[in-house]
Protein backbone atom coordinates (compact mmCIF):
# COMPACT_ATOMS: atom_id res chain seq x y z
CA UNK A 1 0.00 0.00 0.00
CA UNK A 2 2.89 2.46 0.96
CA UNK A 3 4.53 1.75 -2.10
CA UNK A 4 1.70 2.62 -4.03
CA UNK A 5 0.65 5.51 -2.34
CA UNK A 6 4.56 7.03 -2.75
CA UNK A 7 4.54 5.71 -6.88
CA UNK A 8 1.41 7.76 -6.99
CA UNK A 9 3.10 10.53 -4.82
CA UNK A 10 6.13 10.44 -7.85
CA UNK A 11 3.65 11.24 -10.36
CA UNK A 12 1.37 13.83 -8.48
CA UNK A 13 4.13 15.66 -7.36
CA UNK A 14 6.84 14.81 -10.69
CA UNK A 15 9.02 17.67 -11.74
CA UNK A 16 7.05 18.36 -15.12
CA UNK A 17 4.11 19.19 -12.67
CA UNK A 18 5.96 21.56 -10.40
CA UNK A 19 6.76 23.44 -14.08
CA UNK A 20 3.47 23.37 -15.36
CA UNK A 21 2.08 25.20 -12.21
CA UNK A 22 4.94 27.72 -12.98
CA UNK A 23 3.82 27.88 -16.38
CA UNK A 24 0.13 28.43 -15.49
CA UNK A 25 0.89 31.40 -13.25
CA UNK A 26 2.74 32.84 -15.85
CA UNK A 27 -0.35 32.48 -18.23
CA UNK A 28 -2.33 33.94 -16.00
CA UNK A 29 0.21 36.98 -15.22
CA UNK A 30 0.18 37.47 -19.08
CA UNK A 31 -3.77 37.35 -19.55
CA UNK A 32 -4.43 39.30 -16.66
CA UNK A 33 -1.91 42.07 -17.63
CA UNK A 34 0.31 41.41 -14.45
CA UNK A 35 -2.58 42.48 -12.39
CA UNK A 36 -0.23 41.80 -9.36
CA UNK A 37 1.51 45.01 -10.13
CA UNK A 38 -1.16 47.25 -11.38
CA UNK A 39 -3.54 46.78 -8.58
CA UNK A 40 -1.00 46.39 -5.79
CA UNK A 41 -3.01 49.74 -4.30
CA UNK A 42 -5.97 47.72 -4.41
CA UNK A 43 -5.04 44.69 -2.96
CA UNK A 44 -3.99 46.20 0.59
CA UNK A 45 -6.88 48.92 0.57
CA UNK A 46 -9.45 45.82 -0.38
CA UNK A 47 -8.41 44.16 2.52
CA UNK A 48 -9.95 46.43 4.99
CA UNK A 49 -12.62 47.59 3.25
CA UNK A 50 -16.58 46.05 3.50
CA UNK A 51 -18.33 44.53 6.53
CA UNK A 52 -19.40 41.06 7.08
CA UNK A 53 -23.09 40.53 7.26
CA UNK A 54 -25.55 37.85 8.47
CA UNK A 55 -24.39 35.43 5.14
CA UNK A 56 -20.90 36.30 4.81
CA UNK A 57 -17.36 37.62 6.67
CA UNK A 58 -15.34 40.65 5.50
CA UNK A 59 -13.13 40.51 3.50
CA UNK A 60 -10.14 40.99 5.66
CA UNK A 61 -11.41 38.07 7.45
CA UNK A 62 -11.59 35.78 4.35
CA UNK A 63 -8.51 36.75 3.93
CA UNK A 64 -7.43 35.47 7.55
CA UNK A 65 -9.02 31.94 6.92
CA UNK A 66 -7.14 31.95 3.72
CA UNK A 67 -3.75 32.75 5.47
CA UNK A 68 -4.52 30.30 8.30
CA UNK A 69 -4.26 27.28 5.77
CA UNK A 70 -1.05 28.84 3.81
CA UNK A 71 0.78 29.84 6.78
CA UNK A 72 1.51 26.91 8.33
CA UNK A 73 4.65 24.52 9.36
CA UNK A 74 5.75 25.20 5.64
CA UNK A 75 6.90 28.44 6.44
CA UNK A 76 9.46 27.16 8.65
CA UNK A 77 10.41 23.56 7.58
CA UNK A 78 9.94 24.20 3.93
CA UNK A 79 12.12 27.67 3.62
CA UNK A 80 14.70 25.52 5.40
CA UNK A 81 14.70 22.65 3.31
CA UNK A 82 14.27 24.72 0.08
CA UNK A 83 18.05 26.58 1.27
CA UNK A 84 19.02 22.64 1.98
CA UNK A 85 18.91 21.24 -1.20
CA UNK A 86 19.07 24.29 -3.42
CA UNK A 87 21.18 26.47 -1.46
CA UNK A 88 20.20 30.14 -0.67
CA UNK A 89 19.26 31.29 -4.60
CA UNK A 90 15.96 28.93 -3.85
CA UNK A 91 14.89 32.02 -1.60
CA UNK A 92 15.00 34.25 -4.63
CA UNK A 93 12.66 31.71 -6.74
CA UNK A 94 9.74 31.08 -4.21
CA UNK A 95 9.95 35.20 -4.37
CA UNK A 96 9.38 34.72 -7.73
CA UNK A 97 6.89 31.49 -7.53
CA UNK A 98 4.77 34.49 -5.05
CA UNK A 99 4.79 36.92 -7.74
CA UNK A 100 3.42 34.52 -10.55
CA UNK A 101 1.44 32.68 -8.01
CA UNK A 102 -0.64 36.02 -7.34
CA UNK A 103 -2.50 35.80 -10.59
CA UNK A 104 -3.55 31.76 -10.15
CA UNK A 105 -4.72 32.88 -6.65
CA UNK A 106 -6.56 36.27 -8.16
CA UNK A 107 -8.56 33.78 -10.84
CA UNK A 108 -9.52 31.09 -8.41
CA UNK A 109 -10.33 33.13 -5.86
CA UNK A 110 -12.90 35.36 -8.31
CA UNK A 111 -14.41 32.07 -9.61
CA UNK A 112 -15.21 31.14 -5.99
CA UNK A 113 -17.17 34.09 -5.36
CA UNK A 114 -18.82 34.32 -9.36
CA UNK A 115 -20.03 30.93 -8.52
CA UNK A 116 -20.83 30.63 -4.88
CA UNK A 117 -24.30 30.17 -3.29
CA UNK A 118 -26.07 30.38 -0.02
CA UNK A 119 -26.70 27.39 1.86
CA UNK A 120 -28.25 27.64 5.70
CA UNK A 121 -27.88 31.38 5.27
CA UNK A 122 -24.55 31.54 4.76
CA UNK A 123 -22.07 32.02 1.40
CA UNK A 124 -20.28 28.69 0.11
CA UNK A 125 -17.92 28.58 -2.91
CA UNK A 126 -14.88 26.66 -3.60
CA UNK A 127 -13.79 24.67 -6.87
CA UNK A 128 -16.51 22.14 -6.51
CA UNK A 129 -19.42 24.63 -6.96
CA UNK A 130 -17.38 26.05 -9.72
CA UNK A 131 -16.28 22.86 -11.72
CA UNK A 132 -20.16 22.38 -11.47
CA UNK A 133 -21.47 25.24 -12.40
CA UNK A 134 -18.97 26.24 -15.30
CA UNK A 135 -17.58 23.55 -16.53
CA UNK A 136 -20.99 21.30 -16.06
CA UNK A 137 -19.06 18.71 -15.34
CA UNK A 138 -20.57 16.75 -12.07
CA UNK A 139 -18.54 13.82 -11.74
CA UNK A 140 -15.51 16.00 -11.57
CA UNK A 141 -16.86 18.01 -8.97
CA UNK A 142 -17.54 15.16 -6.94
CA UNK A 143 -14.49 14.08 -7.40
CA UNK A 144 -12.56 17.28 -6.24
CA UNK A 145 -14.92 17.38 -3.55
CA UNK A 146 -14.42 14.24 -1.93
CA UNK A 147 -10.86 14.38 -2.54
CA UNK A 148 -10.37 17.70 -0.83
CA UNK A 149 -12.60 16.27 2.12
CA UNK A 150 -10.11 13.20 3.06
CA UNK A 151 -7.05 15.41 2.42
CA UNK A 152 -8.39 18.12 4.97
CA UNK A 153 -10.49 16.02 7.27
CA UNK A 154 -8.20 13.01 7.77
CA UNK A 155 -5.10 12.92 6.04
CA UNK A 156 -3.61 16.30 6.35
CA UNK A 157 -4.55 17.42 10.09
CA UNK A 158 -2.49 14.71 11.77
CA UNK A 159 0.43 16.22 9.98
CA UNK A 160 0.12 19.65 11.16
CA UNK A 161 -0.93 18.17 15.03
CA UNK A 162 2.54 15.74 15.05
CA UNK A 163 5.05 19.24 14.43
CA UNK A 164 3.31 20.62 17.24
CA UNK A 165 3.56 18.07 19.72
CA UNK A 166 7.15 17.49 18.38
CA UNK A 167 7.50 21.06 18.67
CA UNK A 168 6.36 21.04 22.25
CA UNK A 169 8.07 18.29 23.80
CA UNK A 170 11.69 19.07 22.72
CA UNK A 171 10.90 22.82 23.53
CA UNK A 172 9.74 21.79 27.19
CA UNK A 173 9.64 18.00 27.63
CA UNK A 174 5.61 17.90 27.35
CA UNK A 175 4.05 14.56 26.90
CA UNK A 176 2.55 14.38 23.03
CA UNK A 177 -0.78 12.92 24.10
CA UNK A 178 -1.19 16.11 26.68
CA UNK A 179 -0.30 18.44 23.89
CA UNK A 180 -2.96 16.46 21.68
CA UNK A 181 -5.58 16.72 24.40
CA UNK A 182 -5.05 20.12 24.37
CA UNK A 183 -4.94 20.94 20.47
CA UNK A 184 -8.59 19.19 20.06
CA UNK A 185 -9.74 20.71 23.24
CA UNK A 186 -9.05 24.32 21.60
CA UNK A 187 -10.13 23.28 18.20
CA UNK A 188 -12.97 21.79 19.21
CA UNK A 189 -14.16 25.05 21.04
CA UNK A 190 -13.77 27.05 17.68
CA UNK A 191 -15.25 24.48 14.80
CA UNK A 192 -17.94 23.56 17.21
CA UNK A 193 -18.90 27.53 17.11
CA UNK A 194 -19.58 27.38 13.43
CA UNK A 195 -17.98 29.37 10.16
CA UNK A 196 -18.47 32.79 11.80
CA UNK A 197 -16.26 32.03 15.16
CA UNK A 198 -13.30 30.74 12.52
CA UNK A 199 -13.22 33.88 11.38
CA UNK A 200 -13.22 35.75 14.14
CA UNK A 201 -10.13 33.73 16.07
CA UNK A 202 -8.59 34.01 12.48
CA UNK A 203 -8.81 37.70 12.03
CA UNK A 204 -6.71 38.11 15.59
CA UNK A 205 -4.59 34.74 15.51
CA UNK A 206 -3.57 35.11 12.52
CA UNK A 207 -1.57 38.93 12.46
CA UNK A 208 -0.70 37.93 15.63
CA UNK A 209 1.55 35.30 14.84
CA UNK A 210 2.35 36.71 11.40
CA UNK A 211 4.04 39.95 13.07
CA UNK A 212 5.14 38.43 16.03
CA UNK A 213 7.42 36.03 13.45
CA UNK A 214 8.73 38.82 11.70
CA UNK A 215 9.30 40.70 14.83
CA UNK A 216 11.85 38.19 16.06
CA UNK A 217 13.73 38.44 12.55
CA UNK A 218 13.85 41.58 11.88
CA UNK A 219 15.51 41.46 15.35
CA UNK A 220 18.30 38.96 14.03
CA UNK A 221 18.50 40.71 10.72
CA UNK A 222 19.07 43.83 13.03
CA UNK A 223 21.91 41.89 15.03
CA UNK A 224 23.38 41.30 11.76
CA UNK A 225 22.64 44.30 9.63
CA UNK A 226 26.15 44.43 8.42
CA UNK A 227 25.47 41.02 6.52
CA UNK A 228 22.61 42.64 5.13
CA UNK A 229 24.65 43.29 1.61
CA UNK A 230 26.36 40.09 1.67
CA UNK A 231 23.30 38.10 2.18
CA UNK A 232 21.24 39.65 -0.81
CA UNK A 233 24.36 39.47 -2.66
CA UNK A 234 24.44 35.75 -2.22
CA UNK A 235 20.90 34.84 -2.51
CA UNK A 236 21.21 37.10 -6.16
CA UNK A 237 24.25 35.19 -7.44
CA UNK A 238 22.84 31.93 -5.98
CA UNK A 239 20.12 32.05 -8.24
CA UNK A 240 21.70 32.84 -11.51
CA UNK A 241 24.43 30.60 -11.25
CA UNK A 242 27.09 33.30 -10.79
CA UNK A 243 28.36 32.19 -6.93
CA UNK A 244 31.75 29.80 -7.16
CA UNK A 245 30.04 27.57 -4.12
CA UNK A 246 26.56 27.13 -5.26
CA UNK A 247 26.65 27.68 -8.83
CA UNK A 248 26.23 24.21 -9.54
CA UNK A 249 23.41 24.32 -8.07
CA UNK A 250 21.00 26.54 -9.81
CA UNK A 251 18.89 23.88 -11.56
CA UNK A 252 18.32 22.77 -7.43
CA UNK A 253 17.56 26.31 -6.85
CA UNK A 254 14.99 26.79 -9.10
CA UNK A 255 13.40 23.55 -8.53
CA UNK A 256 13.52 23.57 -5.26
CA UNK A 257 12.43 26.82 -4.60
CA UNK A 258 9.33 26.57 -7.24
CA UNK A 259 8.27 23.76 -5.31
CA UNK A 260 7.90 25.08 -1.98
CA UNK A 261 7.02 28.35 -3.20
CA UNK A 262 3.98 26.63 -4.25
CA UNK A 263 3.49 23.77 -1.41
CA UNK A 264 3.79 27.37 1.10
CA UNK A 265 1.21 29.92 -0.99
CA UNK A 266 -0.98 26.98 -2.22
CA UNK A 267 -1.65 29.23 -5.08
CA UNK A 268 -3.46 27.31 -7.29
CA UNK A 269 -4.24 24.34 -5.10
CA UNK A 270 -8.05 25.65 -4.56
CA UNK A 271 -7.19 25.97 -0.90
CA UNK A 272 -7.66 29.47 -0.47
CA UNK A 273 -10.64 29.77 -3.01
CA UNK A 274 -12.90 28.29 -0.27
CA UNK A 275 -12.42 30.99 2.12
CA UNK A 276 -12.65 33.55 -0.77
CA UNK A 277 -16.10 32.52 -1.54
CA UNK A 278 -17.50 33.35 2.16
CA UNK A 279 -16.67 37.29 1.60
CA UNK A 280 -19.18 40.08 1.50
CA UNK A 281 -18.14 42.03 -1.23
CA UNK A 282 -20.10 43.54 -3.87
CA UNK A 283 -17.81 42.63 -7.14
CA UNK A 284 -15.78 39.14 -7.12
CA UNK A 285 -12.59 40.62 -8.18
CA UNK A 286 -12.24 42.30 -5.07
CA UNK A 287 -11.75 39.67 -3.15
CA UNK A 288 -9.67 37.62 -5.90
CA UNK A 289 -7.26 40.64 -5.47
CA UNK A 290 -7.20 40.73 -1.89
CA UNK A 291 -6.64 36.67 -1.78
CA UNK A 292 -3.83 37.64 -4.20
CA UNK A 293 -2.16 39.43 -1.72
CA UNK A 294 -2.24 36.66 0.68
CA UNK A 295 -0.26 34.94 -1.26
CA UNK A 296 2.73 38.05 -0.77
CA UNK A 297 2.30 37.78 2.63
CA UNK A 298 2.52 34.10 2.82
CA UNK A 299 5.88 34.06 0.57
CA UNK A 300 7.53 37.71 0.67
CA UNK A 301 6.78 38.20 4.54
CA UNK A 302 6.38 34.87 6.51
CA UNK A 303 8.34 32.35 4.58
CA UNK A 304 11.23 35.44 4.02
CA UNK A 305 11.53 36.07 7.61
CA UNK A 306 12.99 32.39 7.85
CA UNK A 307 14.92 32.91 5.56
CA UNK A 308 16.92 35.66 6.63
CA UNK A 309 16.70 34.19 10.21
CA UNK A 310 19.12 31.46 8.82
CA UNK A 311 21.04 32.84 6.18
CA UNK A 312 21.94 35.71 8.10
CA UNK A 313 23.57 34.06 11.28
CA UNK A 314 24.47 31.09 8.80
CA UNK A 315 22.98 28.76 10.37
CA UNK A 316 22.26 26.24 7.77
CA UNK A 317 23.71 22.89 5.59
CA UNK A 318 22.96 22.52 2.02
CA UNK A 319 24.34 19.45 0.02
CA UNK A 320 25.86 19.40 -3.88
CA UNK A 321 23.65 17.55 -6.39
CA UNK A 322 24.47 14.50 -5.40
CA UNK A 323 22.37 15.18 -2.58
CA UNK A 324 24.96 13.48 0.19
CA UNK A 325 28.38 15.79 -0.06
CA UNK A 326 27.74 19.26 2.14
CA UNK A 327 28.77 22.26 0.21
CA UNK A 328 28.30 23.95 3.20
CA UNK A 329 27.75 22.27 6.50
CA UNK A 330 27.47 25.23 9.13
CA UNK A 331 25.56 22.83 11.71
CA UNK A 332 26.50 19.07 11.46
CA UNK A 333 24.29 16.44 12.58
CA UNK A 334 21.52 19.15 12.22
CA UNK A 335 18.16 18.09 9.63
CA UNK A 336 17.08 20.39 7.33
CA UNK A 337 13.92 21.98 9.21
CA UNK A 338 12.66 23.72 12.08
CA UNK A 339 15.99 23.30 13.27
CA UNK A 340 17.72 25.86 11.47
CA UNK A 341 15.50 28.33 12.81
CA UNK A 342 15.94 27.39 16.02
CA UNK A 343 19.92 27.28 15.57
CA UNK A 344 19.44 31.21 14.32
CA UNK A 345 17.36 32.23 17.11
CA UNK A 346 19.65 30.47 19.53
CA UNK A 347 22.81 31.96 18.21
CA UNK A 348 21.54 35.56 18.84
CA UNK A 349 18.57 35.12 21.62
CA UNK A 350 20.07 32.25 23.35
CA UNK A 351 17.84 30.32 25.21
CA UNK A 352 14.82 32.11 23.33
CA UNK A 353 15.17 29.53 20.16
CA UNK A 354 13.87 26.01 20.81
CA UNK A 355 10.60 27.60 22.94
CA UNK A 356 10.16 30.61 20.31
CA UNK A 357 9.99 28.00 17.34
CA UNK A 358 7.82 25.79 19.43
CA UNK A 359 5.27 28.62 19.82
CA UNK A 360 5.22 29.51 16.26
CA UNK A 361 4.75 25.65 15.28
CA UNK A 362 1.62 25.87 17.29
CA UNK A 363 0.21 28.70 16.04
CA UNK A 364 1.03 28.30 12.65
CA UNK A 365 -0.18 24.38 12.09
CA UNK A 366 -3.39 25.00 14.67
CA UNK A 367 -4.49 27.65 12.83
CA UNK A 368 -4.12 25.61 9.49
CA UNK A 369 -5.90 22.92 11.16
CA UNK A 370 -8.51 25.54 11.86
CA UNK A 371 -8.26 26.56 7.83
CA UNK A 372 -8.77 22.58 7.09
CA UNK A 373 -11.86 22.05 9.18
CA UNK A 374 -13.70 25.20 7.11
CA UNK A 375 -12.56 23.39 3.56
CA UNK A 376 -14.23 20.24 4.98
CA UNK A 377 -17.06 21.51 5.84
CA UNK A 378 -17.30 23.66 3.03
CA UNK A 379 -16.87 20.32 0.34
CA UNK A 380 -19.07 18.02 2.79
CA UNK A 381 -22.25 21.15 2.17
CA UNK A 382 -21.63 20.76 -1.30
CA UNK A 383 -21.87 16.76 -1.52
CA UNK A 384 -24.77 16.21 1.05
CA UNK A 385 -28.01 18.34 0.82
CA UNK A 386 -30.91 18.44 3.25
CA UNK A 387 -31.63 17.34 6.67
CA UNK A 388 -28.83 14.74 6.82
CA UNK A 389 -26.04 18.19 6.55
CA UNK A 390 -26.50 18.80 10.28
CA UNK A 391 -25.31 14.91 11.40
CA UNK A 392 -22.87 14.78 8.49
CA UNK A 393 -21.03 18.37 9.67
CA UNK A 394 -21.12 16.64 13.29
CA UNK A 395 -19.76 13.34 11.66
CA UNK A 396 -17.35 15.47 10.22
CA UNK A 397 -15.79 17.82 13.30
CA UNK A 398 -15.49 14.18 15.13
CA UNK A 399 -13.10 12.65 12.66
CA UNK A 400 -11.57 15.77 12.25
CA UNK A 401 -10.50 15.79 15.65
CA UNK A 402 -9.98 12.27 16.01
CA UNK A 403 -7.47 12.46 13.08
CA UNK A 404 -5.69 15.26 14.73
CA UNK A 405 -4.94 13.72 17.96
CA UNK A 406 -4.22 10.61 16.48
CA UNK A 407 -1.50 12.74 14.56
CA UNK A 408 -0.23 14.47 17.48
CA UNK A 409 0.62 11.16 19.49
CA UNK A 410 1.57 8.79 16.38
CA UNK A 411 2.39 9.84 12.50
CA UNK A 412 2.95 6.99 10.54
CA UNK A 413 4.96 7.40 7.20
CA UNK A 414 1.87 6.19 4.91
CA UNK A 415 -0.44 8.70 6.17
CA UNK A 416 2.58 11.67 5.20
CA UNK A 417 1.99 10.35 1.87
CA UNK A 418 -1.54 9.84 1.99
CA UNK A 419 -2.04 13.33 2.61
CA UNK A 420 1.03 14.08 -0.33
CA UNK A 421 -1.79 12.02 -2.40
CA UNK A 422 -5.40 13.69 -1.61
CA UNK A 423 -3.68 17.54 -1.87
CA UNK A 424 -1.66 16.17 -5.07
CA UNK A 425 -5.29 15.34 -6.57
CA UNK A 426 -6.80 18.09 -5.99
CA UNK A 427 -4.28 20.42 -7.32
CA UNK A 428 -4.35 18.60 -10.78
CA UNK A 429 -8.41 18.54 -10.61
CA UNK A 430 -8.55 22.29 -9.59
CA UNK A 431 -5.49 23.27 -12.30
CA UNK A 432 -7.34 21.95 -15.03
CA UNK A 433 -10.32 23.23 -13.81
CA UNK A 434 -9.58 27.24 -13.94
CA UNK A 435 -7.10 26.72 -16.79
CA UNK A 436 -10.89 25.42 -18.34
CA UNK A 437 -12.32 28.42 -16.65
CA UNK A 438 -10.41 31.49 -16.35
CA UNK A 439 -12.64 33.41 -18.76
CA UNK A 440 -15.46 34.34 -15.94
CA UNK A 441 -12.40 35.65 -14.32
CA UNK A 442 -11.20 37.48 -16.90
CA UNK A 443 -14.29 39.46 -17.59
CA UNK A 444 -14.79 40.21 -14.16
CA UNK A 445 -11.44 41.51 -14.12
CA UNK A 446 -12.21 43.69 -16.86
CA UNK A 447 -15.42 44.78 -15.66
CA UNK A 448 -13.65 45.85 -12.33
CA UNK A 449 -11.21 47.83 -13.91
CA UNK A 450 -13.97 49.50 -16.55
CA UNK A 451 -15.72 50.72 -13.11
CA UNK A 452 -13.32 51.90 -11.45
CA UNK A 453 -12.34 54.37 -14.36
CA UNK A 454 -15.84 55.88 -14.03
CA UNK A 455 -15.15 56.84 -10.49
CA UNK A 456 -18.04 53.49 -9.35
CA UNK A 457 -17.44 51.31 -6.07
CA UNK A 458 -17.39 48.23 -8.77
CA UNK A 459 -21.08 46.30 -8.25
CA UNK A 460 -21.52 42.96 -10.51
CA UNK A 461 -23.76 42.07 -12.24
CA UNK A 462 -23.18 38.11 -13.82
CA UNK A 463 -26.40 38.83 -16.32
CA UNK A 464 -25.01 41.66 -17.76
CA UNK A 465 -21.47 39.58 -18.59
CA UNK A 466 -23.37 37.01 -20.12
CA UNK A 467 -21.87 34.39 -17.65
CA UNK A 468 -24.50 31.45 -16.86
CA UNK A 469 -25.04 29.56 -13.96
CA UNK A 470 -23.81 32.42 -11.03
CA UNK A 471 -27.32 33.03 -9.34
CA UNK A 472 -26.05 34.53 -7.12
CA UNK A 473 -25.08 38.01 -9.27
CA UNK A 474 -28.04 37.40 -11.81
CA UNK A 475 -29.30 40.80 -10.50
CA UNK A 476 -26.70 42.25 -9.02
CA UNK A 477 -25.35 42.75 -6.25
CA UNK A 478 -28.00 43.04 -3.19
CA UNK A 479 -27.22 42.10 -0.06
CA UNK A 480 -25.98 45.32 1.56
CA UNK A 481 -28.73 45.54 3.71
CA UNK A 482 -28.26 42.58 5.59
CA UNK A 483 -24.85 43.98 6.54
CA UNK A 484 -24.44 43.77 10.39
CA UNK A 485 -20.81 45.01 11.37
Amino acid sequence: MEAFVNQLNGILWSTPVIYICLAIGLLFTILTRFLQVRHFKDMVMLMFQGKSSESGVSSFQALSIALSGRVGTGNIAGTATAIAMGGPGAVFWMWAMAFIGAATAFIESTLAQIYKEKKDGLYRGGPAFYIEKGIGIKWFAVLFAISALLAMAILMPGIQSNSIALGMENAFGINKSVTGAIIIALLALIIFGGVKRIATVAQYVVPFMAIGYILVSLVIVGMNIGELPAVFSLIFRSAFAADSVFGGLVGSAIAWGVKRGIYSNEAGQGTGAHAAAAAEVSHPAKQGLVQAFSVYIDTLFVCSATAFMILFTGMYNTVGTDGKTFLVENLPGVEAGPGYTQAAVESVLPGFGAGFVAVSLFFFAFTTIMAYYYMAETNVTYLIKGKNLKLATHILKVVLLASTFYGAVKTAGLAWALGDAGLGLMVWLNLIAILILAKPALLALKDYEAQKKQGLDPVFNSTKLGIKNAEYWEDGYKVQEEKVS
